[in-house]
């Protein structure tokens, strides 16, 4: 079947996305954008939470105006743009501008400052940078060592406020711009080879890597999150999602304008108001990282824990330990995918079928080859068998091209010629996906391969365990690791190492039991919840860790 741009290739209602002979200038965020605006132009498109809302039309008008002006600047066709936004409209028109030129948005996390602004900065190359003045004390404080930054443009009304003298930076205010002429949009159109987006992603250890994303992943992964979701037109989508992240620009906005809906843009994450938000905008559809909805299962229920129209919940991880009881308390689908930024997401549940507990659905097999293979040799491992993820495209463009300017991480992602994602789990005898953990996180304790997950999964089964996480430490044998737990505890709790051990015990195997307990006031996580474990390896030399071995205490011991 032969996917056209009226239908973006969905098979309606069906989930699947057909494949097209070759990818054209449909699959590009432009042109998207364009057939949206074309097919949709009067119905609303987003709407800020307690702010702006506009029509596709109204879109259209800002995001072309805008592109205008960056034109006047002297942006042109795949020249990197820095974005650093909150969560509105502004950072939904600046990607869209920087995109309808086909030049190439980095959209970096507004949390950025000092060396991590300055290595996002540096690696883009990027000469102008759009923010808000809220931002430009921490971007001015870096300015001696940006080196290509040259011209600051302020999207909000503010004044630009003092600076260092002599600093070579020209700061503009978006209000004072000047507009090119309207024809300055009609030159040779995006392609899908063509870069639309770098993705700043947060690796286990190191320096943020640049995934650049090609239009042709760009547009396959919205219209492939449009169409396992069900999305249509009389859909509205809750995103709290930024827009330095693909959850929310592509899995979020541009799915959702792709069909002509209606987005709900909301500028963060609050546990205790995310329900009321959904309700009182009429959602139908959100996004949550596990972390976020345990939090969420945390607030006291409410007899209005089922008065909402939403009807899919799309999550990676569904956490298992809540997972049927938040289906059921709240009422809506939980829909568990798995993907990352360099690959697109590859495996979705089906929302018709039934709840399996930690699975991720399976492989879109129309779009993606994937195995499961031994990371030490690369060789593929039978069904049930744990081992690392590896993918590749069916479609060229389709996934990312490259981390900016790591040529070497580039190759050793790529190796014998798949992708190695560094995720690790098992597809069972009917092609159901489940993701274990990350690979370079795996603990590996007396030729016992364990999940840091289990571990956590068990600690916060204790009645004043808040949050959790396990990582491996060496323990001395080549190889070999000791485990350490820190833990987070419920306001007004103290850990009893003791205690908690032999409440371990009776939910692990001893392997699993941690030799090091740590009580700490907060864990490392990114701005969209996912815990940064390799923030966590310096703990053990901490004088504060509590270590078992230390203090004379046998597991045997505490064996009821």
């Amino acid at each position: 079947m032969k996917a056209t741009q009226e239908q973006g290739g969905q098979a309606a209602g069906t989930g699947a996305l057909a494949v097209p002979d070759a990818l054209d200038a449909g699959w590009t965020v432009p042109g998207i954008l364009r057939e949206s605006v074309r097919r949709h132009g009067s119905r609303p498109s987003l709407e800020v939470v307690g702010g702006v809302s506009e029509t596709y039309d109204q879109t259209w008008e800002n995001v072309s105006h805008l592109a205008r002006c960056l034109y006047r600047q002297g942006v042109r066709p795949q020249q990197r743009v820095l974005i650093m936004l909150a969560n509105t409209h502004l950072a939904v028109h600046g990607w869209l501008a920087v995109n309808l030129l086909n030049a190439v948005d980095v959209s970096i996390n507004t949390g950025y400052k000092g060396q991590s602004l300055e290595h996002a900065a540096n690696l883009s190359a990027a000469q102008i940078l759009m923010t808000t003045s809220d931002h430009l004390p921490v971007i001015l404080r870096s300015q001696p060592r940006l080196a290509c930054l040259r011209t600051i443009i302020l999207m909000d009304d503010a004044d630009a406020g003092d600076r260092p003298a002599g600093a070579p930076l020209n700061i503009l205010r978006f209000r004072d711009l000047e507009a090119a002429p309207a024809d300055c949009l009609n030159g040779p159109p995006a392609m899908p080879w063509d870069i639309g987006s770098v993705i700043y992603t947060s690796g286990t250890s190191g320096p943020a890597k640049g995934v650049m994303m090609p239009h042709g992943q760009i547009a396959l992964l919205s219209r492939l999150s449009a169409a396992k979701t069900r999305l249509s037109a009389d859909d509205v989508f809750f995103s709290f999602y930024p827009m330095y992240h693909m959850a929310g620009k592509f899995m979020s906005v541009l799915a959702t304008l792709s069909v002509g809906g209606k987005l709900i843009l909301d500028t963060g994450f609050t546990p205790g108001e995310w329900l009321n938000r959904i309700r009182a905008y009429g959602a139908t559809i959100t996004a949550a990282h596990g972390p976020m909805l345990e939090m969420v299962f945390a607030q006291p229920p409410s007899p209005a824990d089922k008065d909402h129209r939403l009807r899919l919940l799309r999550t990676a991880p569904f956490p298992k330990r809540i997972a049927a009881a938040f289906e059921e308390r709240f009422g809506v689908r939980g829909q568990e995918v798995w993907g990352m930024t360099e690959t697109g997401v590859a495996c979705w549940v089906d929302p018709d079928e039934p709840l399996r507990v930690g699975c991720c659905g399976r492989v879109d097999e129309s779009w993606y080859e994937f195995a499961v293979v031994d990371p030490a040799t690369d060789m593929k491992l039978p069904a049930g068998t744990v081992g690392e993820f590896v993918l590749r495209p069916r479609m060229p463009w389709t996934m990312m091209q490259g981390y900016l300017g790591m040529p070497e991480k580039t190759l050793d992602a790529w190796r014998n010629f798949w992708f190695h994602t560094g995720d690790c789990g098992y597809v069972d005898a009917d092609g159901y996906v489940y993701f274990i953990d990350r690979v370079k996180e795996r603990i590996r304790r007396r030729a016992e391969n364990i999940s840091a997950g289990d571990i956590e999964a068990a600690a916060l089964a204790h009645p004043l365990v808040k949050e959790a996480a396990a990582l491996g430490v060496p323990s001395g044998f080549e190889g070999d690791d000791d485990i350490l737990l820190c833990l987070v505890m419920k306001p007004g709790a103290e850990l009893d190492h003791v205690e908690l051990l032999r409440f371990l015990l009776g939910e692990l195997p001893h392997f699993m039991v941690p030799r090091y307990l740590c009580q700490l006031d907060v864990l490392p996580r990114t701005p969209t919840g996912k815990l940064q474990r390799a923030m966590l390896s310096d703990v053990v030399a901490r004088p504060e860790v509590w270590d078992r071995k230390r203090a004379d205490v046998a597991l045997r011991g505490l064996i009821a």
